[in-house]
């Protein structure tokens, strides 16, 4: 499936090398009437649905956002809404993922573009539109394509132009975007709207799915060769890197300048298709930020695609879906070492089963009996035990320079290594609080060495029911009497 399986497997486990994307765009609010259909209106002939719930998700550029959060990345959206409670309320959905929403901006008198759908089972009734298209004022627009253009200067690994022909990506703001990218050396991916393409021009590559290339080239067939044809004159005559055209159930075709490579779909049952073009663009630009070369890319692209069809509403991917849909490359014990949004969906399985999770942390630098000894303890006490282990910046901002000795890829494959350990979660921060948080552990362990009202999170696990466990130390080992020795040698 893969040419190199074991460079995706390991980039989808590692949040795809922690890889910073900005997505610019139309942001859009979806709203979920869901209710039963109860008999017909004795004033029109239309049903009357008695409502049941209201559901709200976010689409168009924040979906995209969402989507590459799911996956690991850290996201920044770029876009606007009204100054209105729907703004508001996408702004806070997307914050809740962990989507920075400095790039947004709140337009006076200008309502939020919201899709409201009525649904009874599953099915769809009616959609009512609010949006306006309508040009921003000159100066005003001026001033925030600026904004967007200077937050390039933050370091970004790609970037993601999110086209919904609501405006905000008008030629000036692409045009600008692109050519600052592209002397950057940053990939640009856009997913395409309308009938001119020229503002995408020096990009990276466009996502157009058959109709939307239909129409940018003005070709009437669906024909496998007449479409990638097109595609290939779109490549050229746009100075574009390759081409990504989506088929649907038929897969995705790679247009560049070697040929043609098509990649097709695995056939799965499809529920809902919303969003599924967000995702597709979403693990593109993940992949291709993250080095990956740009069949593997389609082929993750693909895979992704098939999980989302496979949800009803807009449902962002997720990096353990994506993950369990690549399949395992690499040996077991390198499974266990993941990041914490994988973590969270690993734990929330154990927990299903009926495990009680345990938790402890530590550089482990040089591991030694004592931290050996440590961990076994720790573990009898708990079915799963998750350590949350200090990265290499962490350990500098606490120790100093010159540690660690042992970087984070070293000190999480000898962890995984050791039978008492199921899971390696790294974290950057100086203390264990925010993981500790995330992962909401039953049992929190650390050694006797420690006062426990000084360690890290045992108010939090204590507060939710759990227990803090202090660890019987195993005498004469520590990573400092080892650095000692070496040095005395």
């Amino acid at each position: 499936m893969f040419d190199r399986p074991e460079v995706v497997y390991a980039a989808v486990r590692g949040g795809f090398a922690g890889c910073r994307m900005l997505v610019v765009g139309d942001l859009m609010l979806d709203r979920y009437l869901v209710g039963e259909v109860v008999r017909i209106s004795p004033e029109a002939p239309v049903p009357i649905v008695r409502l049941q719930r209201e559901d709200t998700s976010v689409g168009g550029a924040g979906n995209v956002a969402l989507n590459l959060s799911g996956l690991g990345v850290r996201a920044d959206v770029a876009g606007w809404t009204g100054e209105d409670d729907d703004g508001a309320r996408l702004r806070a959905l997307l914050g809740d993922a962990g989507v920075r929403v400095h790039g947004i901006d709140s337009v006076p008198g200008r309502p939020t573009t919201t899709k409201t759908r009525v649904l009874s089972r599953s099915q769809q009734l009616v959609r009512i539109d609010a949006e306006e298209t309508s040009p921003r004022a000159p100066k005003e627009r001026e001033a925030w394509d600026a904004r967007v253009v200077e937050m390039l200067d933050d370091g970004y690994d790609a970037i993601v132009l999110s086209d919904y022909a609501k405006g905000v990506l008008a030629d000036g703001l692409c045009r600008a975007l692109i050519t600052k990218a592209r002397k950057r050396g940053v990939p640009v991916l856009v997913d395409p709207k309308g009938l001119d393409y020229a503002k995408y021009a020096g990009a990276t590559t466009v996502t157009p799915n058959e109709t939307e290339l239909m129409s940018a080239i003005e070709i009437t067939t669906r024909d496998p060769d007449a479409l990638t044809t097109a595609a290939a004159t779109l490549l050229e005559v746009l100075d574009l890197e390759f081409v990504t055209l989506t088929r649907g159930e038929a897969g995705i075709t790679v247009v560049d300048a070697t040929g043609v490579h098509h990649v097709p779909a695995r056939a799965r049952e499809v529920f809902d298709v919303s969003g599924a073009g967000d995702t597709v663009i979403a693990t593109l630009a993940a992949a291709v930020g993250a080095g990956i070369g740009r069949r593997d890319a389609a082929v993750l692209a693909n895979l992704a695609a098939g999980i989302t069809v496979g949800h009803t509403g807009t449902v962002p991917i997720s990096q353990f879906e994506l993950l369990e849909a690549v399949g395992p490359a690499e040996p077991a014990l390198v499974d266990k070492v993941m990041s914490r949004s994988a973590a969270v969906e690993v734990i929330d399985r154990w927990r299903e089963a009926g495990e009680v999770i345990g938790f402890t942390n530590g550089c482990f630098d040089l591991i030694h009996p004592g931290h050996v000894a440590c961990l076994d303890w720790a573990k009898r006490h708990c079915d799963r035990l998750v350590v949350g282990l200090n990265t290499d910046s962490s350990i500098r901002a606490v120790k100093g320079e010159g540690r660690p000795l042992n970087s984070t890829a070293t000190r999480a494959a000898v962890l995984a290594g050791l039978a008492s350990v199921d899971a390696v979660v790294p974290f950057e921060e100086e203390t264990p609080l925010n993981l500790v948080l995330a992962l909401r552990p039953e049992v929190l362990v650390k050694g006797s060495d420690y006062d426990e009202q000084s360690i890290v999170g045992a108010t939090e696990v204590r507060g939710w029911g759990g227990e803090v466990m202090l660890a019987p130390l195993l005498e004469g080992h520590s990573t400092s009497g080892l650095l000692g020795r070496i040095e005395s040698k």
